[in-house]
């Protein structure tokens, strides 16, 4: 049976404030219950108008399988809320079915607070429907329609999956955020896209659901790919090293500062990513992408997010042999937003 433990992180706590009323800093493995920015202490509360505006939360999912990458994201960013999903045909090396819908404030999506039993995030707009719920402890449902049959509707089960990140930390420009990362969950459903028909049995899903006070320019390089067993999850930017871990054989290993080269002008060449304390060194080699640039005067967003497959080597530790990566697929991405 799959070990399920985190040795190197304490648990989630209940509450993402203190005693004291202060709110925790740190990585935990487990999901918070409960976050209330309403409640920050006198030093780091801000005017509600303030929160209105800067109170960014997401919720993201990829599913990689054998013909295919999906991805989707519903986006709301305090005053306005987003969404978008993909389907990256791996065969092809395009993206054959797609939505992109900005909404309407207060109207058109939901994020939940936190990842919870019974919470749910969604959005419709203009043809444009997306729903993510976790229905019964660790058994989540996707259901995506989109334009041109576009449709997917998948079941992602992480009941036998390795524990939660949880982190939450200070932001330069803002006041705090908080993240969490989900292990490898296993996919069951179906995916219509471009007239073709994906079976995502035996696939493996990542969640990521973000929630934070957050400066009106915000950018990152994001790495995430996930597989039975195996998984990973790297950020450089606006949240320091807060998110980074390594998912190996049902551990939770926290990692150290990602770097990230790269052609920022040519995305689709090879990347390569690294940790600072040597447990994570792989290169990228991207199959396709799905770019978007936006500029709506006041709020912008160029956003980059390559598909391809990640091959290196992972450690446990410094002392550990090297476990090879081959063939991994995930995701690699370059964002900037003015939000």
């Amino acid at each position: 049976m799959t070990a399920r433990f985190a040795p190197e992180l304490p648990a989630a706590p209940a509450s993402l404030h203190g005693p004291d009323g202060q709110p925790r800093e740190g990585r935990f493995h487990g999901r918070c219950a409960q976050l209330d920015w309403s409640a920050l202490p006198a030093p780091l509360q801000k005017p509600r108008w303030w929160r209105q505006l800067h109170h960014k939360r997401w919720q993201y999912v990829g599913i990689a399988c054998e013909d295919c990458f999906i991805a989707c994201a519903i986006v709301d960013v305090g005053w306005t809320n987003t969404a978008f999903a993909y389907l990256f045909d791996r065969a092809s090396g395009k993206v054959l079915g797609g939505l992109s819908r900005d909404g309407l404030p207060g109207l058109t999506a939901s994020v939940a607070d936190l990842p919870a039993m019974g919470a749910a995030s969604r959005f419709g707009w203009l043809g444009a429907q997306l729903e993510f719920v976790e229905r019964e402890p660790e058994v989540f449902s996707l259901h995506i329609k989109g334009p041109g049959g576009f449709r997917v509707d998948a079941v992602l089960d992480g009941r036998e999956s390795a524990p939660w990140l949880f982190a939450a930390g200070p932001v330069d420009g803002g006041v705090w955020h908080s993240t969490h990362k989900s292990p490898a969950l296993q996919v069951s459903g179906l995916a219509l896209a471009g007239g073709k028909r994906y079976k995502l049995d035996g696939g493996s899903a990542a969640l990521d659901h973000s929630n934070g006070l957050l400066p009106r320019e915000t950018q990152w390089l994001w790495a995430s790919a996930h597989a039975p067993g195996l998984g990973f999850n790297l950020q450089a930017g606006y949240f320091g090293n807060h998110e980074n871990a390594l998912w190996l054989d049902g551990n939770l290993i926290p990692l150290a500062a990602a770097h990230f080269s790269y052609n920022a002008d040519q995305t689709l060449d090879e990347w390569r990513v690294r940790t600072e304390d040597g447990l994570l060194d792989l290169r990228f080699k991207p199959l396709g992408e799905r770019r978007e640039d936006r500029n709506l005067v006041v709020a912008a967003s160029r956003y980059v997010q390559p598909v391809g497959l990640y091959h290196g080597q992972v450690r446990v530790h410094a002392d550990a042999p090297a476990r090879l990566v081959e063939g991994l697929l995930g995701v690699a991405e370059q964002h900037f937003s003015r939000w």
